[in-house]
């Protein structure tokens, strides 16, 4: 399960940025915050996913 988490977490780090970057090109302020959002929330899974790993072992 614990890996399944984690590659959600990637994928929505990279859901972001994508997003971001390309409201950046576009210059289109939503989609950027939007974006940024979106890696902060995969970071902040990414980071639980860390924390539970190292209390597992």
């Amino acid at each position: 399960m614990a890996r399944n988490q984690k590659a959600k977490a990637k994928a929505e780090q990279v859901k972001g940025k994508a997003k971001e970057a390309t409201g950046r090109v576009a210059g289109d302020k939503r989609l950027e915050a939007e974006g940024r959002t979106e890696a902060a929330r995969g970071d902040a899974r990414q980071a639980k996913e860390k924390a539970k790993d190292t209390f597992k072992h």
